[in-house]
């Protein structure tokens, strides 16, 4: 009957962590952005082009 006590405790300890990661997430803004993320893969970067290099020898 302890370990059940004990597991509860631990369960409860773990999800309270989760919910203030989550809490300090938002609060940073970091799932302000859901649109662009997915999105961003289909445009091309200027700055992710690399010059090919067509010298001969």
């Amino acid at each position: 009957m302890s370990v059940i006590f004990i597991l509860l405790i631990v369960s409860v300890t773990v999800a309270g962590f989760f919910l203030f990661a989550f809490l300090w997430g938002v609060r940073g803004g970091q799932f302000e952005d859901d649109y662009s993320p997915a999105s961003r893969i289909l445009f091309d970067d200027a700055s992710s082009e690399q010059p090919a290099n067509n010298k001969k020898r």
